[in-house]
């Protein structure tokens, strides 16, 4: 078994983990704002730009680039979009930085998105928004960004520790800052410790812990699970986003369950129940443009009254638009239905809710620190941005706007620090001993237990919830994480041995799927994401509070903070007098 003594040891200055949009802006980032000589390390569970969830954003970037779409009006459909929730300070920056992070993107990193014939960017409709405001490649904005940032990195004196995955956070002995990571190198199976001045966490989140999911394979809550063994706070652990057009195939392949993008929707598409009448006019005015919360309970509730398509889901329909307008507009979507065996441009391809984005995360303020000196969260995992439901289009630019901004406060700070720190010997070989757990059991099976937890979170924890079906969800998962710990690996060779590491997947989904129904059970009310059927209306809005969850012992503590309403208030907004109220023309 390993020891701390015979692990391999790494120093650096500024360590980034994760390399998707936000951990590739803080690595170009930092280079700028760092002095001279400072060592910058990435680390990857994967390959660079090949991993994670960036690459897969289909839709766009939200930003609000004038036609008399404002910063303050992208900031009110946040808010708004966000139930009230968001920490202001977080979403207004958010909102204004997208418009500088645009240039940056396509004069320093060198995107390519769509424009007008007049050569201005094309900006296209999506759900919840009050302007057309989402900057695109096609419908394959992620690709055209991650590639283009992954060019900038690799061609920069960056340290790349690739196939590197990420275990553990180790403080200083008296915690009160962070000493640096443990890591698994995937490669040999060999335990990796990197110091570093200023650690930046951008792992994604991924709640793969449902049935049907959309993101990356890799991502399974790692990041967060981290930090709520390091003590850190976590904000709304409830509020997990269901895409509503995820495509539904069967069983039998892994493409059931990805998304099939927001624009179909924003560019007129249909969404028809099993008997192909539209519905979602009888959930919501706006019909398929309300936001993603209303259109997946919507889906959600013609699937419990059985108005459903064969697989048990529903229909989007596109061929009223015309099917050479729709293949010209949406080749990537069309070409994925049809490896599907479904003809978007001229038929009906099958959908259903599907686990797609978390909107809660670590405790952070708007510079990206958290509680823990040392230690700066950006992306997916920080949350606050967008409260309790995040628009489309904001999610890519939250990641690139925000790993910015850490890469420019880790530069800035790390100029006021010093030496390197010690870890704490106690907790770096506690986390030595959790991962080599399955190591020391019988070998079996794995993903059984993954399909159970799925099952689980999909019927109680899922679209539409109640305090029931939370409070035997706790009861489930803690049953799964029993099982799972009597579970084995073999450990004749852990060089990329991916059994350990779906074990360890597992491990973190289970941390963090209790969290999920532990907050869900705290908030007695329906806000975005989160809709409890016991607790229908949305609350007072004045009295907003968002939960806390934090790790004691072995155990989890909720509480609730209250919403600083610092920019604007329920019933108020920021925008001038005689606004309109939209600039979307309607249907």
């Amino acid at each position: 078994m390993a020891h701390p003594t015979e692990i391999d040891r790494h120093d650096t200055d500024i360590l980034i983990i994760g390399t998707g949009g936000a951990g590739l802006f803080a690595a170009l980032h930092a280079q700028q704002s760092a002095p001279p000589g400072t060592r910058i390390t990435i680390a990857v569970k994967g390959l660079i730009g090949k991993c994670g969830c960036t690459r897969m954003v289909q839709g766009g970037y939200n930003v609000a680039l004038g036609g008399g779409d404002t910063v303050e009006r992208h900031f009110m459909d946040t808010i708004r979009g966000g139930k009230w929730l968001p920490n202001q300070d977080m979403a207004w920056k958010l909102c204004e930085q997208a418009v500088v992070r645009i240039h940056e993107l396509e004069n320093e990193v060198g995107c390519f998105f769509d424009r007008n014939p007049d050569g201005s960017l094309h900006q296209k409709a999506f759900a919840g928004q009050t302007a057309d405001r989402t900057v695109h490649k096609g419908d394959l904005t992620g690709i055209e960004i991650i590639s283009r940032l992954m060019e900038q990195v690799l061609s920069r004196p960056v340290e790349k520790l690739q196939e590197h995955r990420a275990i553990g956070l180790i403080p200083t002995a008296d915690k009160s800052a962070l000493a640096g990571v443990l890591f698994i190198d995937m490669r040999t199976g060999r335990f990796r410790l990197v110091r570093a001045k200023t650690v930046m966490m951008a792992t994604g989140g991924g709640p793969t812990m449902y049935k049907y999911n959309t993101p990356s394979g890799d991502k399974t809550m790692d990041g967060l699970a981290m930090a709520l063994r390091a003590g850190l706070e976590l904000r709304d652990m409830e509020m997990v986003q269901f895409h509503p057009t995820g495509l539904l195939a069967g069983d039998h392949t892994r493409m059931t369950g990805t998304v099939l993008e927001e624009g179909l929707r924003g560019a007129g598409g249909q969404l028809l129940n099993g008997a192909q009448n539209r519905f979602m006019f009888d959930y919501d005015p706006k019909g398929e443009r309300a936001t993603r919360d209303v259109v997946s309970r919507g889906i959600y509730s013609e699937m419990r009254k059985n108005n459903t398509s064969e697989n048990g889901g529903v229909f989007i329909s596109m061929a009223h638009l015309g099917p050479d307008n729709v293949r010209a507009k949406f080749p990537g979507m069309v070409k994925r239905c049809a490896d599907s065996g479904f003809d978007l441009a001229a038929g009906l391809v099958e959908v259903v809710p599907t686990a797609h984005y978390f909107m809660g995360g670590v405790v952070v303020d708007a510079d990206t620190r958290t509680a823990l000196e040392g230690l700066y969260v950006a992306g997916e995992d920080a949350g606050g941005a967008h409260g309790s439901n995040r628009l489309g289009g904001n999610g890519v630019a939250n990641s690139t706007v925000y790993g910015g901004v850490a890469g420019d406060t880790m530069g800035a700070d790390i100029r006021k620090m010093g030496a390197l720190r010690d870890p704490c010997p106690a907790t770096l070989q506690a986390e030595i001993d959790r991962a080599m757990h399955p190591l020391t059991r019988k070998p079996d099976l794995v993903q059984p237990l993954r399909h159970t937890l799925q099952e689980a979170m999909w019927e109680d924890v899922g679209v539409l919830r109640t305090e029931t079906g939370l409070t035997r969800a706790q009861t489930r998962i803690a049953d799964i994480s029993d099982a799972l710990m009597d579970v084995g690996v073999a450990a004749d060779n852990l060089a990329f041995n991916l059994t350990w590491h779906d074990w360890l997947n597992l491990r973190s989904l289970c941390d963090i799927s209790q969290a999920i129904a532990l907050a869900g059970l705290a908030r007695e009310n329906s806000r975005g994401a989160h809709y409890r059927e016991d607790f229908p209306d949305e609350g007072d809005l004045d009295a907003s509070y968002f939960t806390v969850v934090t790790q004691t012992g072995e155990g989890l503590d909720v509480r609730r903070d209250p919403v600083d309403f610092s920019i604007v208030r329920p019933g108020e907004t920021i925008l001038p007098d005689g606004e309109p109220e939209t600039l979307v023309a309607a249907q």
